[in-house]
């Protein structure tokens, strides 16, 4: 082949290789003009879809966080796929085709969805990449994406019943989410600020794990444990179990999602000897230097009121209380007034009205429309009466606090119109049934029925109450299921945290011989919380001074008959019941 042949031969390949590469670009530039016209198809095809408003602001919700900034709500920017029915070559090959590789997608149903007409059909919302990918792979006309959001919370079923949950829409449907759904919607686009809690997140990670671990222990059905602050009344932190994860909140069954806390109501046995001792001492008819008979079980009418491991002697005031004596109760409350004291004083502390809350999981307390001499017996040792476990600790932060009542709430409040709420809330007590009940408490950590609640270096008050749980029916109760309680507050000489676990049918085990009231199973969850969050609250250990101070009052105790006993004595010869 000659040089000239040679020549025109290299010329021809180079055109043919240049118009190969020609076609390789056009080919390359369709492709890429195709993907842009499906990932902007959208925005064209819809003008005001689920998540833009009227005026075509798009909607975006505020993130929640606890009161040191730890996030525990927000949005992430999600895709979805949707349809132009018009511009569909053929919706029954296509809605074949995506259904083929968009997981729980129906053929039939998006098939009926693109029948319908119209410029818009949803597809799937909140794809992920990989199913994004294959989307594009099809190449379907008539199919793009739309950016939309997605709530998330990162930490998990970690505060779930507080915090709640949001729909496919991101409207809020439980909890937080729901309760304050107006000031969350919009967000930074409306110039919302983002929402701060009550919540201590460390806290919560704390009582989280120690419920859980009770309810594992002791094969609990449900459980319910609350943080409060004393001062605020800030909720701190609030468990319910079982419970579930808000990411999947759809995957959770009814029973996971009831906020025992707030949304149910108990009797909660002789925790409530709390409020009934603060009853009694307020009047002014009962002192703390009292005896009552508690030799032989009290007759009301046709019914017989004994005590679950009675004494059976006179019981001082401070021993009716601590070793949780019902008989020397219910005859300490009829020495106040009996009816007539009790339905105005638990009235005043709230018990008888729907806590307000900023979530909608609350439940109106369950109160007898009559009120004999039997129901204010059975009342004062917390039968006979419902309420939720938030509604009672907030009763008992009144009661050992400041004698205000203040509802609690959720969100943080703010500490320069603190003591002006204060100012305004009704008192409910005097200063000094507060210094009798805290000092009663810490009796009955220290020497009677709530020993387990104590914790080494801190001054805890407590009461422990079991009460036998209803079946629902006309039979009453069911004598081998109890709700086991434990309200500890802390430190006992000047409450700072209230701290109540109520456990739903535990069972006891070798180490509490069987027991399952709340002294042994609800306690030690509520020792453990204490243990560990006491430090991180910077709540002080306790001193020997105020100890001493405390300890003191037991030594010589004068009685109605003038004459003295020493009843440090008397709790040393007893035997204790937890």
């Amino acid at each position: 082949m000659s040089e000239h042949d040679k020549q025109r031969m290299n010329g021809i390949g180079a055109v043919r290789l240049r118009l190969l590469a020609l076609c390789f670009v056009l080919a390359f530039m369709s492709i890429g003009l195709r993907l842009v016209d499906m990932a902007t198809a959208g925005q064209r095809t819809v003008t005001a879809g689920p998540s833009q408003t009227e005026d075509g602001v798009e909607l975006r919700r505020a993130a929640i966080h606890d009161r040191h900034g730890e996030l525990l709500a927000s949005n992430i920017v999600t895709l979805s796929v949707i349809g132009d029915p018009l511009l569909m070559n053929d919706p029954e090959t296509a809605a074949i085709a995506l259904a083929r590789v968009l997981d729980g997608v129906n053929a039939a149903e998006l098939n009926a969805r693109f029948a319908r007409g119209g410029r818009f059909a949803w597809v799937k919302r909140q794809i992920s990449p990989a199913e994004q990918a294959a989307v594009l792979e099809l190449g379907l006309p008539g199919i793009g994406f739309q950016l939309g959001e997605r709530r998330v919370y990162p930490r998990g079923r970690e505060a779930a019943h507080v915090l709640g949950f949001v729909g496919i829409d991101n409207q809020g449907l439980a909890g937080i989410e729901y309760g304050l759904d107006a000031a969350l919607q919009g967000g930074a686009a409306l110039g919302k600020p983002d929402l701060a809690l009550s919540l201590d997140r460390r806290v919560q990670r704390i009582a989280h794990a120690a419920t859980k671990a009770g309810v594992d222990r002791f094969s609990a059905e449900g459980a319910c444990t609350i943080v409060l602050d004393v001062e605020t009344r800030e909720v701190l932190a609030l468990v319910s179990l079982p419970d579930y994860d808000p990411n999947r909140a759809e995957r959770a069954p009814p029973e996971a999602r009831r906020n025992r806390c707030t949304g149910d109501v108990y009797e909660l046995g002789s925790l409530f000897k709390v409020v009934s001792a603060a009853m009694a001492l307020e009047s002014g008819d009962v002192s703390i230097y009292d005896r009552f008979d508690a030799s032989e079980s009290l007759r009301i009418g046709r019914h017989s009121i004994r005590d679950f491991r009675g004494h059976q002697r006179w019981l001082s005031v401070p021993e009716v209380f601590a070793y949780s004596s019902n008989i020397g109760t219910v005859k300490m409350t009829f020495a106040a007034g009996g009816t007539e004291a009790q339905k105005p004083f638990l009235d005043h502390l709230g018990l008888f009205s729907r806590p307000q809350l900023e979530i909608p999981e609350t439940t109106q307390p369950l109160v007898q429309e009559r009120w004999p001499d039997i129901v204010a017996a059975t009342v004062s040792y917390g039968h006979g009466i419902s309420v939720s476990p938030l509604q009672f600790t907030e009763a008992v932060a009144a009661l050992v606090g400041d004698g205000k009542r203040l509802p609690a709430t959720f969100l943080r409040r703010d500490p320069e119109t603190l003591p002006t709420i204060l100012e305004q809330a009704p008192t409910v007590v005097s200063e000094r049934t507060i210094k009798d009940l805290r000092w009663l408490m810490w009796l009955t950590v220290e020497r009677g029925t709530g020993a387990n609640g104590g914790v080494q270096g801190y001054m805890v008050g407590g009461k422990t109450g079991t009460a036998d749980k209803p079946t629902g029916s006309r039979r009453g109760y069911d004598g081998r299921a109890v709700i086991s309680s434990f309200i500890g507050v802390f430190p006992a000489d000047t409450p700072r945290y209230a701290v109540l676990s109520v456990l739903d049918e535990p069972k006891g085990d070798a180490e509490t011989y069987g027991f399952r009231t709340g002294g042994w199973t609800a306690a030690p969850v509520v020792s453990r919380i204490i243990a560990q969050a006491g430090p991180l609250l910077g709540v002080p250990k306790k001193s020997p001074e105020i100890e001493a101070a405390f300890t003191d009052r037991l030594q010589v105790m004068p009685v109605m008959n003038g004459r003295t006993r020493r009843m440090e004595d008397g709790f040393a010869a007893a035997s204790l019941t937890r």
